[in-house]
This record gives structure tokens, sequence and C-alpha cells, in this order.
């Protein structure tokens, strides 16, 4: 414990810019995986539609509502690297 406290000042910074990598990447990770979701949607729509499941109606306002998100997330995306 006395170590922890005499490291302090040179281990802090370390491990704030420890924790502040570790929170990027969780983000970068779940807006990855959010991203991979909605396209595994669109695919299983598309299934749905190629073995007569839905018809083709309710195939293209599923199928905008999901290209309407995936462009919203690709859009942060682009906005967040700025």
């Amino acid at each position: 414990m006395f170590l922890k406290i005499l490291l302090f000042p040179v281990m802090g910074p370390l491990e704030g810019i420890t924790w502040i990598g570790e929170q990027l990447l969780e983000r970068a990770s779940a807006e990855l995986d959010e991203k991979e979701n909605l396209h595994k949607r669109l695919l299983a729509l598309q299934l749905a539609f190629d073995i007569g499941e839905i018809s083709e109606e309710e195939f293209e306002i599923q199928e905008e509502e999901l290209l309407l998100q995936i462009q919203a997330m690709e859009e942060e995306a682009a906005e967040a690297e700025l």
C-alpha cells in the first residue's frame, strides 16, 4: 500500500491513460458489434424474402429501416473522426 502511494505521481497518469485506452477500445468494439448485427439482420431479411416468408412490400420497408440505421452509424463514425 505504501509503495502504491509513493509511486502514485508516476503511476497515476499511466493508469489513467491505460483506463482511457480501454474505454476507447470497448466503445469501438461495441460500435463494430452493433454495425455487424445490423448487417446480419439485413442478410436474414434478404433470406426471408428469398424463401417467401415476407412480402416484397414488407421487405422494402424493413430494408430501408436497416439501411438508414447503418447509414446513421457510418455518419456518426465519420463525424467522430473529425
